[in-house]
């Protein structure tokens, strides 16, 4: 089997409950949607075939147990499972990051969903299958990028209504990068007593917002 890749890079995450952590980052190529705020789009054009092997002799001499399979969007492709069960069986511990808007149910259990829960200004609010509740395990997590305050209140509203079950430890609030006042976002949540954390891009504190490749 094989998978179109954009790029594989070694880096430390930037972001979830892993972020500082050294990981290897294969992020696949294409998208079903197209978001507003979208730092990621060259993986909509960028795009070389890889087989499953190649791509284990890619990652192997980093010596990195943590992996983030990412896009665009990964489950985009059909493959993306198989790769990650592979990932799995070789004793990776996998990480999947995925805008929710393409069911999750094949994914193995133990590998950790990042669930990007898209707001108003994202222009793709619609997109998230509410259904995938369903399948979110205690380890998995929910991401959503902030834009607005009414991005804010949308988050708010999902959190307090949809995510009960979810530890705040595991749902993450995400400033565009530039976009919004950091403090801002942080009274409010402080305000609200919101169940969810405050979570930075480290790689765009940590190296230019534009670099590729960290």
């Amino acid at each position: 089997m094989q998978l179109d890749i954009c790029e594989i890079f070694y880096s430390l995450q930037g972001e979830s409950t892993f972020a500082g952590m050294p990981c290897i980052f294969i992020r696949l190529s294409g998208c079903n949607l197209s978001c507003s705020w979208c730092d990621t789009r060259y993986a909509n054009e960028e795009c070389h075939s890889m087989t499953f092997d190649q791509i284990l002799k890619k990652i192997a001499p980093y010596h990195c147990n943590l992996v983030e399979v990412t896009g665009g969007e990964p489950l985009f492709q059909n493959d993306t499972p198989a790769l990650i069960s592979m990932l799995l069986e070789k004793n990776y511990q996998v990480l999947l990051e995925t805008n929710g808007s393409k069911n999750i149910k094949d994914i193995p259990l133990n590998c950790i969903k990042i669930i990007d829960i898209k707001c108003p200004s994202s222009n793709e609010s619609d997109s998230f299958l509410s259904e995938n509740i369903d399948f979110l395990t205690e380890y998995d997590e929910i991401k959503f990028v902030i834009g607005s305050r009414k991005d804010y209140e949308f988050a708010k509203f999902v959190i307090g209504n949809k995510l009960l079950k979810i530890s705040q430890k595991k749902i993450h609030l995400s400033p565009v990068f530039g976009q919004i006042p950091l403090k801002a976002v942080a009274a409010w949540m402080i305000e609200d007593n919101l169940p969810a954390r405050l979570s930075l891009q480290q790689h765009k504190i940590v190296w230019d917002p534009d670099k590729r490749g960290v």
